[in-house]
């Protein structure tokens, strides 16, 4: 348990949620935590990551961010707080993020990992095959009306992720443990359960 953790837990107040911002749409994300209760605030310093409790790592672009987060001293910091324990949740190239293992990357590319998967980059297509479909996820009764731009699936998945949803027959949100992640961007369809869960998964921690 980080310290910020650990004062949340001992004060009663909200938890503090940054959102991974060198790159990707994050006032969305900001904006949907902010919506479900938790403190959100933007993350682009190593001591402004050592201040919250848990990580949004929003859609994008992998390999920038993956460059970015070693030019901004980031990547090393986020990987050592998500092996001990920290929540994190990614959106489309933030899913790409969270995978131990990359496929159809650069050979430079380095991801923050913590989620035993391979993961497939633009397995859905370019910009042009983007599309929007009713995805079903095991944590809610009702569909998730999904948007998936250049998305990523999971192609393949260790024996402690628990597969949370498909399209198109691939696997496109899982968890494991405190990690969440999902090929699509839930942040631009105004629906907050996903968000919701996951700030869920935050306080359950504390």
């Amino acid at each position: 348990m980080s310290t910020a953790t650990a004062a949340a837990d001992r004060d009663g107040r909200e938890p503090h949620i940054g959102v991974f911002a060198l790159q990707g749409d994050v006032r969305e994300h900001v904006r949907a935590i902010s919506a479900c209760g938790a403190d959100a605030s933007p993350v682009r310093r190593p001591e402004e990551l050592e201040a919250v409790d848990a990580l949004v790592i929003p859609g994008g672009e992998s390999t920038t961010m993956s460059k970015l987060s070693i030019e901004f001293g980031l990547l090393e910091p986020i990987r050592k707080r998500i092996a001990g324990g920290m929540p994190a949740y990614g959106t489309c190239a933030g899913m790409i993020m969270l995978a131990d293992r990359v496929l159809d990357g650069r050979p430079d590319q380095r991801s923050f990992g913590g989620i035993d998967m391979t993961v497939r980059r633009n397995a859905f297509g370019r910009q042009v095959d983007s599309f929007e479909g009713a995805v079903t996820l095991t944590p809610f009764a009702e569909p998730f009306h999904a948007v998936f731009i250049r998305a990523p699936w999971v192609e393949s998945a260790g024996g402690e992720v628990q597969v949370l949803g498909r399209a198109a027959g691939r696997i496109v949100a899982v968890r494991q443990g405190s990690l969440l992640a999902t090929a699509f961007h839930p942040e631009l369809t105004g629906d907050l359960r996903v968000h919701r869960y996951f700030v869920e998964m935050v306080r359950a921690g504390a």
